[in-house]
Protein backbone atom coordinates (compact mmCIF):
# COMPACT_ATOMS: atom_id res chain seq x y z
CA UNK A 1 0.00 0.00 0.00
CA UNK A 2 1.27 3.46 -0.90
CA UNK A 3 2.62 5.52 1.99
CA UNK A 4 1.34 9.08 1.55
CA UNK A 5 2.60 10.20 4.96
CA UNK A 6 6.31 9.59 4.53
CA UNK A 7 8.91 10.56 1.91
CA UNK A 8 12.45 9.24 1.84
CA UNK A 9 14.11 12.48 0.69
CA UNK A 10 17.46 10.68 0.39
CA UNK A 11 16.15 8.95 -2.77
CA UNK A 12 15.23 12.20 -4.55
CA UNK A 13 18.40 12.68 -6.63
CA UNK A 14 18.47 9.02 -7.67
CA UNK A 15 14.82 8.92 -8.80
CA UNK A 16 15.18 12.18 -10.73
CA UNK A 17 18.30 10.92 -12.51
CA UNK A 18 16.54 7.69 -13.45
CA UNK A 19 13.44 9.51 -14.68
CA UNK A 20 15.27 12.10 -16.78
CA UNK A 21 17.74 9.55 -18.19
CA UNK A 22 14.86 7.34 -19.33
CA UNK A 23 12.99 10.22 -20.90
CA UNK A 24 16.12 11.61 -22.57
CA UNK A 25 16.72 8.23 -24.21
CA UNK A 26 13.10 8.10 -25.41
CA UNK A 27 13.32 11.58 -26.95
CA UNK A 28 16.69 10.79 -28.54
CA UNK A 29 15.20 7.70 -30.15
CA UNK A 30 12.90 10.00 -32.10
CA UNK A 31 14.79 13.29 -32.39
CA UNK A 32 18.21 14.83 -32.10
CA UNK A 33 17.95 16.85 -28.88
CA UNK A 34 20.63 18.84 -27.06
CA UNK A 35 21.60 17.63 -23.60
CA UNK A 36 18.62 18.55 -21.41
CA UNK A 37 19.04 21.05 -18.63
CA UNK A 38 17.69 19.52 -15.40
CA UNK A 39 15.91 21.70 -12.84
CA UNK A 40 15.27 20.11 -9.48
CA UNK A 41 12.47 20.45 -6.97
CA UNK A 42 12.57 20.74 -3.22
CA UNK A 43 12.47 17.11 -2.03
CA UNK A 44 9.62 17.80 0.45
CA UNK A 45 6.89 20.42 0.95
CA UNK A 46 6.91 21.34 -2.73
CA UNK A 47 3.19 21.29 -3.62
CA UNK A 48 1.29 24.52 -3.04
CA UNK A 49 -2.07 22.81 -3.38
CA UNK A 50 -3.57 19.54 -2.14
CA UNK A 51 -6.93 17.79 -2.10
CA UNK A 52 -8.13 15.28 0.51
CA UNK A 53 -11.25 13.18 0.90
CA UNK A 54 -13.02 13.38 4.27
CA UNK A 55 -14.03 10.42 6.42
CA UNK A 56 -16.25 11.06 9.43
CA UNK A 57 -15.32 8.70 12.22
CA UNK A 58 -18.15 9.44 14.61
CA UNK A 59 -17.63 13.11 15.48
CA UNK A 60 -14.01 13.11 14.26
CA UNK A 61 -12.81 14.37 10.88
CA UNK A 62 -10.15 12.23 9.21
CA UNK A 63 -8.30 12.88 5.96
CA UNK A 64 -7.73 10.17 3.39
CA UNK A 65 -6.56 9.70 -0.17
CA UNK A 66 -7.55 6.88 -2.50
CA UNK A 67 -4.68 4.47 -3.09
CA UNK A 68 -4.85 2.84 -6.53
CA UNK A 69 -1.27 1.55 -6.60
CA UNK A 70 -2.33 -2.12 -6.60
CA UNK A 71 -5.42 -1.55 -8.80
CA UNK A 72 -7.65 -1.74 -5.72
CA UNK A 73 -9.21 1.47 -4.45
CA UNK A 74 -8.31 1.71 -0.76
CA UNK A 75 -8.60 4.49 1.76
CA UNK A 76 -5.16 5.65 2.89
CA UNK A 77 -5.71 7.72 6.05
CA UNK A 78 -3.20 10.43 6.86
CA UNK A 79 -2.52 13.16 9.40
CA UNK A 80 0.31 14.78 7.42
CA UNK A 81 1.26 15.06 3.75
CA UNK A 82 4.97 15.95 3.34
CA UNK A 83 4.49 16.41 -0.41
CA UNK A 84 2.44 19.53 0.37
CA UNK A 85 3.64 22.90 1.61
CA UNK A 86 4.55 23.42 5.25
CA UNK A 87 1.50 25.62 5.68
CA UNK A 88 -0.85 22.88 4.46
CA UNK A 89 0.74 20.46 6.93
CA UNK A 90 0.38 22.98 9.74
CA UNK A 91 -3.29 23.60 8.87
CA UNK A 92 -4.36 19.96 8.47
CA UNK A 93 -4.48 18.85 12.14
CA UNK A 94 -5.77 22.22 13.36
CA UNK A 95 -8.71 22.24 10.92
CA UNK A 96 -9.57 18.61 11.66
CA UNK A 97 -9.63 19.37 15.37
CA UNK A 98 -11.69 22.55 14.98
CA UNK A 99 -14.29 20.98 12.68
CA UNK A 100 -14.65 17.69 14.55
CA UNK A 101 -17.84 17.67 16.60
CA UNK A 102 -19.34 20.67 14.79
CA UNK A 103 -22.53 19.33 13.20
CA UNK A 104 -22.98 22.28 10.85
CA UNK A 105 -19.49 21.86 9.41
CA UNK A 106 -19.39 18.03 9.35
CA UNK A 107 -22.86 17.35 7.96
CA UNK A 108 -22.26 15.69 4.55
CA UNK A 109 -18.75 17.14 4.40
CA UNK A 110 -16.81 15.04 1.88
CA UNK A 111 -13.72 16.89 0.60
CA UNK A 112 -11.26 19.65 1.50
CA UNK A 113 -8.97 21.52 -0.89
CA UNK A 114 -5.97 23.65 0.07
CA UNK A 115 -4.37 26.35 -2.06
CA UNK A 116 -1.30 28.00 -0.52
CA UNK A 117 1.49 30.33 -1.61
CA UNK A 118 5.15 30.96 -0.97
CA UNK A 119 4.07 34.30 0.47
CA UNK A 120 2.11 32.58 3.26
CA UNK A 121 -1.50 32.72 2.10
CA UNK A 122 -3.98 29.85 2.28
CA UNK A 123 -7.42 29.32 0.77
CA UNK A 124 -9.37 26.40 2.21
CA UNK A 125 -12.32 25.00 0.25
CA UNK A 126 -14.87 22.87 2.12
CA UNK A 127 -17.04 20.69 -0.15
CA UNK A 128 -20.47 19.29 0.74
CA UNK A 129 -23.18 16.97 -0.53
CA UNK A 130 -25.91 19.31 0.71
CA UNK A 131 -27.17 22.85 0.37
CA UNK A 132 -25.24 25.32 2.51
CA UNK A 133 -27.41 27.68 4.59
CA UNK A 134 -27.05 30.62 6.96
CA UNK A 135 -26.22 28.32 9.86
CA UNK A 136 -23.32 26.85 7.89
CA UNK A 137 -22.10 30.35 7.05
CA UNK A 138 -22.13 31.36 10.71
CA UNK A 139 -20.21 28.23 11.74
CA UNK A 140 -17.71 28.68 8.89
CA UNK A 141 -17.13 32.32 9.88
CA UNK A 142 -16.41 31.23 13.43
CA UNK A 143 -13.96 28.62 12.10
CA UNK A 144 -12.27 31.25 9.94
CA UNK A 145 -11.83 33.65 12.86
CA UNK A 146 -10.34 30.86 15.00
CA UNK A 147 -7.90 29.98 12.22
CA UNK A 148 -6.87 33.60 11.78
CA UNK A 149 -6.18 33.89 15.49
CA UNK A 150 -4.18 30.64 15.39
CA UNK A 151 -2.19 31.75 12.31
CA UNK A 152 -1.80 35.53 12.75
CA UNK A 153 1.16 35.75 10.35
CA UNK A 154 -0.76 34.18 7.46
CA UNK A 155 -3.63 35.29 5.24
CA UNK A 156 -6.34 32.62 5.65
CA UNK A 157 -9.66 32.39 3.82
CA UNK A 158 -12.44 29.81 3.46
CA UNK A 159 -14.78 28.96 0.59
CA UNK A 160 -17.82 26.68 0.87
CA UNK A 161 -18.88 24.66 -2.14
CA UNK A 162 -21.88 22.46 -2.84
CA UNK A 163 -23.97 21.62 -5.90
CA UNK A 164 -24.62 24.92 -7.73
CA UNK A 165 -23.30 26.83 -4.71
CA UNK A 166 -20.10 28.72 -3.98
CA UNK A 167 -20.06 30.74 -0.78
CA UNK A 168 -17.27 33.24 -0.13
CA UNK A 169 -16.63 34.31 3.44
CA UNK A 170 -14.15 36.87 2.15
CA UNK A 171 -12.44 36.02 -1.14
CA UNK A 172 -11.88 33.04 -3.42
CA UNK A 173 -8.24 33.70 -4.30
CA UNK A 174 -4.70 33.95 -2.99
CA UNK A 175 -1.87 36.22 -4.17
CA UNK A 176 1.42 34.54 -4.96
CA UNK A 177 4.80 36.22 -5.32
CA UNK A 178 7.28 34.56 -7.68
CA UNK A 179 10.89 35.69 -8.12
CA UNK A 180 12.33 35.63 -11.64
CA UNK A 181 15.91 36.89 -12.16
CA UNK A 182 15.71 38.85 -8.91
CA UNK A 183 12.47 40.56 -9.89
CA UNK A 184 9.24 39.77 -8.06
CA UNK A 185 5.96 39.21 -9.88
CA UNK A 186 2.55 39.07 -8.18
CA UNK A 187 -0.13 36.66 -9.35
CA UNK A 188 -3.74 36.28 -8.32
CA UNK A 189 -4.61 32.58 -8.14
CA UNK A 190 -8.32 31.73 -8.00
CA UNK A 191 -9.81 28.73 -6.23
CA UNK A 192 -10.57 25.76 -8.49
CA UNK A 193 -8.66 27.17 -11.48
CA UNK A 194 -5.32 26.01 -12.87
CA UNK A 195 -2.04 27.11 -11.31
CA UNK A 196 1.38 25.50 -11.37
CA UNK A 197 1.49 23.22 -8.28
CA UNK A 198 5.22 23.51 -7.54
CA UNK A 199 5.97 27.20 -7.00
CA UNK A 200 9.77 27.02 -6.72
CA UNK A 201 9.98 24.97 -9.92
CA UNK A 202 7.58 27.42 -11.56
CA UNK A 203 10.07 30.19 -10.77
CA UNK A 204 12.79 28.14 -12.51
CA UNK A 205 10.58 27.62 -15.56
CA UNK A 206 9.82 31.33 -15.84
CA UNK A 207 13.50 32.19 -15.46
CA UNK A 208 14.51 29.67 -18.13
CA UNK A 209 11.99 30.99 -20.65
CA UNK A 210 12.86 34.60 -19.84
CA UNK A 211 16.59 33.96 -20.30
CA UNK A 212 16.02 32.14 -23.59
CA UNK A 213 13.89 34.87 -25.17
CA UNK A 214 16.20 37.83 -24.63
CA UNK A 215 17.09 40.15 -27.51
CA UNK A 216 13.60 40.21 -29.06
CA UNK A 217 12.45 43.66 -27.99
CA UNK A 218 11.80 44.72 -31.60
CA UNK A 219 9.39 41.83 -32.20
CA UNK A 220 6.18 40.54 -30.64
CA UNK A 221 5.14 37.38 -28.82
CA UNK A 222 2.05 35.24 -29.25
CA UNK A 223 1.10 33.00 -26.34
CA UNK A 224 -1.64 30.37 -26.51
CA UNK A 225 -3.11 28.74 -23.38
CA UNK A 226 -1.83 31.62 -21.26
CA UNK A 227 -3.86 30.85 -18.10
CA UNK A 228 -3.61 33.70 -15.60
CA UNK A 229 -0.76 35.34 -17.54
CA UNK A 230 1.95 33.38 -15.75
CA UNK A 231 4.49 33.42 -18.60
CA UNK A 232 3.37 36.51 -20.52
CA UNK A 233 3.73 38.82 -17.53
CA UNK A 234 7.25 37.58 -16.78
CA UNK A 235 8.21 38.00 -20.46
CA UNK A 236 6.77 41.47 -20.99
CA UNK A 237 10.16 43.22 -20.94
CA UNK A 238 11.58 40.86 -23.58
CA UNK A 239 9.14 41.83 -26.35
CA UNK A 240 7.70 44.95 -27.97
CA UNK A 241 4.14 43.66 -27.54
CA UNK A 242 2.50 40.43 -26.40
CA UNK A 243 -0.83 38.99 -27.51
CA UNK A 244 -2.07 36.06 -25.44
CA UNK A 245 -5.17 33.88 -25.52
CA UNK A 246 -6.97 31.71 -22.98
CA UNK A 247 -10.39 30.04 -23.09
CA UNK A 248 -11.15 30.03 -19.33
CA UNK A 249 -13.12 33.12 -18.33
CA UNK A 250 -11.88 32.88 -14.73
CA UNK A 251 -8.25 32.69 -15.85
CA UNK A 252 -8.66 35.66 -18.21
CA UNK A 253 -10.16 37.76 -15.41
CA UNK A 254 -7.22 36.82 -13.17
CA UNK A 255 -4.81 37.66 -15.97
CA UNK A 256 -6.29 41.17 -16.27
CA UNK A 257 -5.84 41.62 -12.52
CA UNK A 258 -2.26 40.39 -12.77
CA UNK A 259 -1.46 42.73 -15.65
CA UNK A 260 -2.61 45.67 -13.55
CA UNK A 261 -0.82 44.52 -10.37
CA UNK A 262 2.48 44.13 -12.21
CA UNK A 263 2.06 47.39 -14.17
CA UNK A 264 2.41 45.68 -17.55
CA UNK A 265 1.41 47.93 -20.46
CA UNK A 266 2.37 45.94 -23.57
CA UNK A 267 0.27 42.80 -23.01
CA UNK A 268 -3.27 42.00 -24.14
CA UNK A 269 -5.03 38.79 -23.16
CA UNK A 270 -8.14 37.75 -25.09
CA UNK A 271 -10.60 34.98 -24.25
CA UNK A 272 -10.19 32.71 -27.25
CA UNK A 273 -9.27 29.07 -27.59
CA UNK A 274 -6.21 28.14 -29.64
CA UNK A 275 -8.55 26.79 -32.32
CA UNK A 276 -10.56 30.05 -32.42
CA UNK A 277 -7.41 32.14 -32.66
CA UNK A 278 -6.24 30.02 -35.59
CA UNK A 279 -9.56 30.66 -37.34
CA UNK A 280 -9.24 34.40 -36.68
CA UNK A 281 -5.67 34.56 -37.95
CA UNK A 282 -6.62 32.62 -41.08
CA UNK A 283 -9.54 34.97 -41.73
CA UNK A 284 -12.13 32.21 -41.40
CA UNK A 285 -14.08 33.91 -38.60
CA UNK A 286 -14.37 37.32 -37.02
CA UNK A 287 -14.54 37.51 -33.24
CA UNK A 288 -16.23 40.33 -31.36
CA UNK A 289 -13.87 39.69 -28.44
CA UNK A 290 -10.97 40.91 -30.59
CA UNK A 291 -12.81 44.04 -31.72
CA UNK A 292 -14.06 44.84 -28.21
CA UNK A 293 -10.47 44.76 -26.95
CA UNK A 294 -9.19 46.89 -29.86
CA UNK A 295 -7.03 44.08 -31.17
CA UNK A 296 -6.08 44.20 -34.81
CA UNK A 297 -4.03 41.12 -35.62
CA UNK A 298 -2.24 43.02 -38.40
CA UNK A 299 -0.71 45.31 -35.75
CA UNK A 300 1.36 42.44 -34.37
CA UNK A 301 4.66 41.20 -35.75
CA UNK A 302 4.97 37.96 -33.80
CA UNK A 303 8.17 36.06 -34.51
CA UNK A 304 7.93 33.92 -31.36
CA UNK A 305 5.05 31.77 -30.13
CA UNK A 306 4.77 30.19 -26.69
CA UNK A 307 2.40 27.33 -25.84
CA UNK A 308 1.68 25.58 -22.55
CA UNK A 309 -1.17 23.25 -23.56
CA UNK A 310 -3.14 20.78 -21.43
CA UNK A 311 -1.99 17.15 -21.15
CA UNK A 312 -3.70 16.26 -24.44
CA UNK A 313 -1.20 18.46 -26.30
CA UNK A 314 -1.84 20.45 -29.48
CA UNK A 315 -4.43 19.81 -32.17
CA UNK A 316 -3.36 19.57 -35.83
CA UNK A 317 -4.50 23.06 -36.81
CA UNK A 318 -2.62 24.67 -33.92
CA UNK A 319 0.53 22.72 -34.84
CA UNK A 320 0.27 24.08 -38.38
CA UNK A 321 -0.16 27.58 -36.96
CA UNK A 322 3.00 27.22 -34.86
CA UNK A 323 5.04 26.26 -37.91
CA UNK A 324 4.68 29.84 -39.22
CA UNK A 325 6.80 31.32 -36.42
CA UNK A 326 10.57 31.65 -36.31
CA UNK A 327 10.79 30.47 -32.70
CA UNK A 328 8.50 28.09 -30.82
CA UNK A 329 8.64 27.82 -27.04
CA UNK A 330 6.76 24.68 -25.98
CA UNK A 331 6.10 23.99 -22.29
CA UNK A 332 4.63 20.53 -21.75
CA UNK A 333 3.30 18.58 -18.76
CA UNK A 334 3.03 15.35 -20.75
CA UNK A 335 6.15 13.85 -22.41
CA UNK A 336 4.05 11.48 -24.54
CA UNK A 337 1.95 14.16 -26.24
CA UNK A 338 5.05 16.36 -26.52
CA UNK A 339 6.85 13.60 -28.44
CA UNK A 340 3.86 13.22 -30.74
CA UNK A 341 3.61 16.97 -31.41
CA UNK A 342 7.37 17.27 -32.00
CA UNK A 343 7.14 14.74 -34.84
CA UNK A 344 5.23 17.38 -36.80
CA UNK A 345 7.00 20.47 -35.51
CA UNK A 346 10.47 19.12 -36.35
CA UNK A 347 9.45 18.93 -40.01
CA UNK A 348 9.98 22.71 -40.13
CA UNK A 349 11.94 23.46 -36.95
CA UNK A 350 15.07 22.27 -35.15
CA UNK A 351 15.17 21.62 -31.41
CA UNK A 352 17.77 24.03 -30.03
CA UNK A 353 17.07 23.94 -26.28
CA UNK A 354 15.62 21.26 -24.03
CA UNK A 355 14.94 21.25 -20.29
CA UNK A 356 13.25 19.10 -17.68
CA UNK A 357 11.57 20.77 -14.69
CA UNK A 358 10.71 18.36 -11.90
CA UNK A 359 7.28 19.69 -11.00
CA UNK A 360 6.23 16.22 -9.81
CA UNK A 361 8.95 14.46 -7.79
CA UNK A 362 8.84 10.72 -7.08
CA UNK A 363 6.80 9.95 -10.21
CA UNK A 364 8.12 7.68 -12.94
CA UNK A 365 7.51 9.87 -16.02
CA UNK A 366 5.44 12.82 -14.82
CA UNK A 367 7.60 15.88 -15.46
CA UNK A 368 7.40 19.31 -17.05
CA UNK A 369 9.44 19.82 -20.21
CA UNK A 370 10.63 22.95 -21.94
CA UNK A 371 11.56 22.91 -25.62
CA UNK A 372 12.72 25.76 -27.84
CA UNK A 373 12.55 25.21 -31.59
CA UNK A 374 14.02 27.38 -34.31
CA UNK A 375 12.79 27.52 -37.90
CA UNK A 376 15.01 25.61 -40.33
CA UNK A 377 16.94 27.56 -42.92
CA UNK A 378 15.17 27.50 -46.29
Amino acid sequence: MKDFENIDASTYTKQLTEKTSKLTAEFNNLFSIPDPEIYTSDPVNYRMRAKFCIYLDGDSVRYYMVDTSDNNKRKAFLTQFPTASKLINELMPVIAEMISGNRELTNRFFEINFLTTLSGEALISLLYHRKLDEQWINSARELLERLRRRFPDNVINIVGRALKQKILLDTDCVYETLTVNNRQFRYQQVENSFTQPNAHVSEKMLTWVQNNTLGRSETDLLELYCGNGNFSIALADNFRKILATEISKTSVESAQTNIAMNKINNLKIIRLSAEEFTEALNGKREFRRLKNNNVNLEDYSCKTVLVDPPRAGLDKDTIELLKRYETIVYISCNPLTLMDNLKSLTETHDIVKFAFFDQFPYTEEHIESGVILSQKMK
